[in-house]
């Protein structure tokens, strides 16, 4: 192990040098036991030091078995009992960086856990989680508590303070956007608490870095708070109460962001949720967590395929089946012909199998549903699925010839009255070839489904043009989706307000856009439509957004309004950042002077004439 400061003053640097192996362990120990006797600059470049080790090493067992997690637990009794000795100098920083330290070590290895845990760290770990300092200390007692709660056998000491940990996670998750931006991305930097820059930016200062820093911290905070339920969850401790209406309801809109998305969201604890009977009743009873998990279950999210599973769980469970097909069978009717999804095939057949088991009671009256919409889906699944499979079946080649070359001919005749603006005639059109076209017709199918998309799409019906563009890419597969459904999905979910349901099908469109013919450049430029969405989207999906609403009307230290627009010039240049990186990731190149718009986070207000761009509605050949 080697120490990464250089600085003379760190205690480790010459104890890190001593060659012999024996020695060295004797002036580590007498290391550890004296660090909490000094103070200031030589304490936090000694704790700076311990940090990075940790961070790089965390399954190093030298530290923690020669007294580190001893240590670590005085400065932090120390630093919550006193603080007349905590505002000294730079003592500002220990607690940071010990529950950081704390938290590297016990992420990987039971062991550690245990050895932190018999030094005494929860109690002082729980006075960070109260807030008893600020948030940004909170922040890495919540991941510190995490991962020992993670490991069985640390978990019992956990428990101990179950009900409180719950209380006080379940609150940072919901309120720990709000605190961040109200504390620190909403104020002008010399209104900063000045330790706070200096951590999230390592002694930068940088006014851009620190808000796109906060940013990811606050999207990380929440989703380590999220952890922290979880490993109650999974030890079915704590359900009832985690089950709250307000708690529940938020969940689905918990996901990371796109600088996070192989954090922990709230999809994932909703997801173990319904691993418990009384897990599953609580979800059951609340129609719209239902229905955010039916909106997530047909999209490009990442989390798609975990509001899959919730709702097969809250499907295979007697006593709630009935409450959730009541409200899902006409989402769940889209996703049938789903084959793959990130690794789990034939997710289609179970999705069929779950909602068909009970036909004939539903057919005949014996089970009903409040929601029309319902039984109709469940109705047309079984015509789809079995009747229409069977008379596929039994077709002679010849009327497979006469039935496809009749699709073709109602598919021409749709395109000819949408090009003359009748477009509910289309509608009809493309209605009938779908229910003549033959299940193995994948690619017209597809097209079909896309097409009549676009048609609800123009009439303003945007569940149906969900409905059709779903349909579309569950034929196309994961693998290749279909670029023009993944466009007119994202349009039809803007129409409804769902801005990061849009966002992930815009993010997919502009990815498959940019394979297509090879490496031409001019099939790789991003559409000025595209890039007008995705601005748009990004701007609605900021984590800060909701937060610098509510405080459009605080008051500043000088006593005057705030608008809304000067709450987000905090934000602005962060959100452009984000934007930019996102570009660079994609392997599509950007025009200089869109790159430049993008990078100063303005709204798109060229002319689309001057662009030649076609509108969105009409892109492309139906």
């Amino acid at each position: 192990m080697k120490c990464i400061s250089t600085s003379r003053s760190c205690l480790l640097c010459g104890t890190m040098e001593e060659k012999d192996p024996s020695i060295r362990k004797t002036l580590i120990v007498q290391c550890f036991k004296d660090l909490h006797l000094i103070e200031d600059m030589e304490l936090v470049l000694t704790l700076r030091c311990l940090w990075n080790i940790a961070l790089a090493q965390p399954d190093d067992p030298e530290f923690p078995f020669l007294g580190v997690f001893n240590c670590m637990a005085r400065l932090l009794n120390r630093c919550t009992r006193d603080q007349k000795w905590l505002s000294r100098g730079h003592n500002v920083y220990v607690p940071y960086y010990a529950a950081h330290i704390i938290g590297s070590y016990t992420m990987n290895k039971a062991r550690f856990s245990v050895l932190a845990v018999k030094s005494g760290v929860i109690s002082p770990l729980i006075d960070l989680l109260r807030g008893k300092i600020t948030w940004v200390e909170q922040r890495v007692a919540v991941r510190a508590l995490g991962h020992i709660a993670r490991h069985r056998r640390t978990f019992e000491d956990i428990k101990v303070h179950e009900v409180e940990i719950i209380k006080l996670a379940m609150d940072i998750a919901s309120k720990c956007i709000f605190t961040i931006y109200s504390e620190f991305v909403g104020k002008k930097s010399e209104n900063r608490v000045e330790y706070h820059r200096y951590l999230m930016t390592k002694g930068l200062r940088e006014f851009e870095m620190e808000n796109k820093k906060a940013e990811s911290w606050a999207c990380q905070m929440q989703c380590w708070s999220l952890y922290l339920l979880n490993c109650f969850i999974t030890k079915k401790r704590g359900i009832n109460l985690i089950c709250k209406e307000d708690f529940l309801k938020n969940l689905c809109d918990i996901w990371g962001g796109l600088q996070n998305q192989n954090s922990f969201s709230g999809i994932g604890l909703i997801r173990s949720l319904c691993e418990s009977e009384d897990g599953r009743e609580n979800i059951a009873q609340l129609v719209q967590v239902v229905e955010n998990i039916c909106n997530l279950s047909r999209s490009s999210d990442e989390w798609q395929f975990m509001a899959i599973e919730s709702l097969l769980l809250l499907l295979k469970d007697p006593k709630t089946k009935n409450r959730v097909t009541n409200i899902a069978a006409p989402f769940l009717a889209d996703l049938v012909e789903l084959r793959t999804i990130k690794g789990r095939r034939k997710i289609g057949d179970m999705i069929t199998q779950l909602l068909l088991q009970d036909y004939a009671k539903i057919k005949y009256g014996q089970v009903g549903f409040s929601e029309t919409g319902s039984q109709k889906a469940i109705e047309d699944i079984w015509d789809f699925k079995v009747e229409k499979r069977k008379r596929d079946k039994i077709m002679s080649e010849q009327e497979v010839k006469e039935t496809e070359l009749l699709v073709s001919v109602l598919k021409r005749e749709g395109n000819k009255k949408f090009w003359s603006s009748e477009i509910e005639a289309a509608v009809n059109k493309y209605t009938k070839a779908l229910d003549l076209c033959p299940l193995n017709l994948r690619k017209e199918r597809i097209v079909l489904y896309s097409n009549r998309a676009q048609c609800h799409l123009i009439l303003g019906d945007a569940e149906l043009a969900i409905s059709d563009t779903t349909r579309a890419l569950c034929l196309s597969g994961e693998m290749r989706p279909h670029i023009k459904s993944l466009w007119r999905r994202s349009q039809a979910y803007h129409m409804k307000g769902l801005a990061r349901l849009s966002l992930m099908d815009c993010l997919m469109f502009i990815n498959e856009r940019s394979k297509l013919n090879g490496n031409k450049s001019s099939t790789r430029k991003i559409p000025y439509y595209a890039m007008r969405m995705l601005n748009k989207q990004m701007t609605a999906t900021w984590i800060f957004a909701d937060a610098a609403k509510s405080m459009e009307d605080d008051i500043d230290d000088k006593g005057t309004h705030k608008s809304r627009v000067q709450h987000r010039l905090a934000g602005g240049k962060m959100k452009g950042k984000i934007e930019e990186a996102l570009l660079k990731s994609m392997p599509t190149p950007v025009k200089d002077h869109e790159h430049r718009l993008l990078k100063k986070g303005w709204l798109w207000r060229t002319s689309r004439r001057s662009k030649g761009v076609i509108e969105p509605s009409q892109e492309g050949k139906m």
